[in-house]
Formats: structure tokens, sequence, C-alpha cells
């Protein structure tokens, strides 16, 4: 195992993987931006270094600071969090030079998995059925090569659309990804987004951990997730789950991972792209399989054997993503008890416009959904939040939609979906 690593990512990643750590007895380095300075979790680390200026990311995306920090501060691995250089295959391959294990894939793998066009033709040869590329039919969907975050991303109705959507896509994609290449899918409607969620060991054992539904999404951004999916089968969970371990198999697959996929009307799964990191949602599953993933992810990278098996999900989790609508500071934080609260916030901590709005995640667990739906509902009417306007009524109103309670919610749930703010 390893004796020190140091967190490259920041906010509620970085003290998640902190507690990790923290179980594993794993010493830590954490780095933070001038504007993070005073953010509680830093005090938990062994050592907390400075890394500069928070403006445009520039801090915590500089590959030289910090592969020099983690040099002159004697760590042997960088975590890289599920953001930020996490699926960066050049960031990956300058560790292996300098004798740090990056904790993730191996970088050939980052970069044919970053390549969303590339990893459906490597995961259609592979055995996974992948959704066909657009013909001259509408709708369809133009979308980023190296996307993510549902940036680069337009639905284009009609022809008279396509040229003004094509140049918006494209322009959105340089600035977020500096590549600006494209590809057309054919568009599914009432489609659900499910994800399964794999570890894979240096050993060549594979396993998958069961799905997430992942459909209510604004903007193509993830609000709350669930597993397992509602109204979703076994036998297409069980039948699923062998494909993707043969085809993680037959590419050496090592670390965790998440493949997403549409689920069309006709109970079709359709691979779209494969994450080379841990998700954000990571919580639900950790619930229904008792596994720590970040720590499993860590004893991967370090080597350790994979020596458990999925039998199926226990229980039922829900998570709901609490997002700062606007910067500010937290002047009061209650969060109730009996629930998972992954979170960097405490009392007066500063929101910055800086990051990511995302303040934490409120996470569910029961023996049923139902069980799990009324534990979350009854943590949102008691979750205290006050200093900046966040994202909690809109949660609120989510849980008592009935399509949403019925589990009947596809990626469309927003079309028709009216709150009073």
């Amino acid at each position: 195992m390893f004796r020190r690593i140091l967190i490259a990512n920041r906010g509620e990643i970085a003290a998640r993987i902190l507690r990790s750590c923290q179980k594993l007895g794993i010493e830590t380095v954490c780095v933070y931006s001038d504007a993070d300075a005073e953010l509680g979790y830093l005090k938990q680390a062994t050592k907390s270094i400075p890394i500069g200026e928070a403006a445009a990311y520039k801090s915590y995306l500089n590959q030289d600071i910090l592969l020099r920090t983690a040099q002159e501060t004697d760590c042997e691995a960088i975590h890289p969090g599920y953001g930020f250089l996490s699926e960066n295959a050049l960031f990956a391959t300058r560790c292996e030079q300098q004798k740090l294990t990056f904790i993730g894939p191996k970088p050939h793998q980052i970069r044919m998995m970053g390549d969303k066009a590339t990893a459906i033709k490597t995961m259609k040869a592979a055995g996974l059925p992948v959704i066909s590329g657009a013909s001259d039919e509408f709708p369809l969907l133009i979308k980023a090569t190296a996307g993510g975050g549902g940036k680069g991303i337009r639905l284009v109705k009609s022809a008279s659309e396509f040229e003004a959507a094509y140049s918006e896509a494209q322009a959105e994609a340089e600035k977020s990804f500096s590549n600006s290449e494209l590809y057309l899918e054919k568009f599914i409607p009432n489609a659900r987004h499910i994800e399964f969620q794999v570890l894979a060991d240096a050993y060549g054992k594979v396993i998958h951990l069961g799905e997430r539904e992942c459909s209510i999404q604004k903007r193509h951004q993830k609000l709350l997730e669930e597993s397992p999916a509602p109204n979703f089968p076994e036998s297409l969970r069980n039948s699923m789950g062998q494909k993707i371990i043969n085809a993680l198999s037959k590419i050496g697959y090592l670390g965790a991972g998440t493949l997403e996929f549409l689920l069309d009307s006709n109970q079709n799964l359709y691979f779209m792209e494969m994450n080379t990191r841990i998700q954000v949602e990571h919580p639900v599953t950790e619930f229904v399989t008792g596994l720590d993933l970040i720590a499993w992810q860590i004893k991967i990278a370090a080597g350790e054997h994979l020596d458990v098996d999925y039998q199926g999900p226990e229980g039922h989790a829900i998570e709901c993503r609490i997002n700062a609508e606007a910067p500010g500071i937290i002047r009061k934080l209650e969060i109730p008890d009996n629930i998972r609260f992954d979170t960097y916030l405490e009392n007066n901590t500063q929101v910055t416009p800086y990051y990511d709005s995302m303040l934490g995640k409120l996470i569910a667990h029961g023996k049923s959904r139902p069980e799990a739906l009324s534990k979350l509902k009854h943590a949102l009417e008691n979750f205290v939040i006050e200093g900046v306007p966040t994202t909690q009524k809109l949660h609120q109103a989510i849980l008592e939609d009935q399509n949403f309670i019925k589990g009947q919610y596809t990626c469309a749930f927003f079309e028709d979906f009216i709150w009073p703010k």
C-alpha cells in the first residue's frame, strides 16, 4: 500500500478521497489555490500545500506544479479525483515518467476512451451494442469527441437548424476541451440514461457493480441519481453486465470506470461513452454494494487483488446534488441525522465563483426504493443551508413528482416538469 498520496483536486472531491485515505492509513498531501486556503478539510491532511491563484483553474490544472509538489513532499502516487486531470492522458503519462503512480487507468486507455467516437468503435468491436451514427434523418445529436459534463452537445430537430447548432457545439467544444472535433449520433427519444460502475485489477479480474439511473438532467447536467435503476429488469442487468466484463477484459482495462448507456423504450441498451474515473454519483453504488469505491481504486493502483464479487444490489439508494446558484458565504449549515452528506462545507465557508457549483450530495439508503425516497424527502425537509441560494427546493419538488415516485421517467423529465420557485 502507498505510504503517501497527493490529492490533485479540491472541495467535496478532495474531502471524499481524504476520508478513504485515512481509513487505509495513508498519509495525504492536499493542494489548494488561494481561494480555497480556508477550507476545513485541509486541516485533516498530513500536509497542505498552496499552488497558486484560483482564476481560470490555473492552479489545479498546472501539471508542472502538481508533479513538483508530489516529488517535494515524497508522495508515491497522485489521485486526480473525478474532475480536472482525472481523464488527462498526458498527466497520467507524466506521472509514470516521474515514477509516480497515477491512480487511474493507463494513459493509452484514457486516450482511447477520451475520444468518444473512438470509444464507440472500440466498444462495438468488443461486443457492446452502440448507437448508430446519424444519417440524413432528424432529430440527431451533435457531440464533442472530447466531451464531458454536458459540454459540446446540441440537439438538432431539422436541417435548417444544423449549421448554427454545429457552429455552437464546435465553439463550445474548443472552449471547454481545446478540441473542436465533433461527431453525429442518432437521437433516441424518451431514452433513459443508465450507467454501469466497473472495477478491474492488474491480474485480469473485471467486475461490474450494477447500474445507476441518471436520467434526471437539466441541460445535460445530472441532478439526481439512484441505484438500482427503477423498473430495470434483473435479466438486463446480468446480460449487459457480462457483456461489459467481456469487453473490458478484451481491452485489458485497469482501475475504476463508468460505462454510460441509453435505454430506449423497448429495453435496448446502447453504449454512449466511458468515463475512465470514479463518478460524482458513486455513493449510491457504495450504499447498495457496501464497498468503498475510492479505497478500491487506490488498492487496485497499489497492485492489490480485487477479491470481491458483485451479488446484486442490497436495498436502494438515491442521491441529489446540492448546487449553489450564486457565490456567497455559508452562514448556517445543519445536516440531518441518519443521512450521508458528502461535502467540503462548514459554517462560514466562502463559496467562490471559480469552480463547479456543487456544494455537496445528500444520499439516502433504504431497504426499498420507497424507504430511500422517504428518507431523502425527510432529509431535504430538515436540511438547512443559508447564505447562498441552492437547488434544495428543486429537489424537493422532483421528489414529489408522480412520475418520479413511480420510477417512470426519462431524460425528457424536465420538458413537462413545472415547479414554483
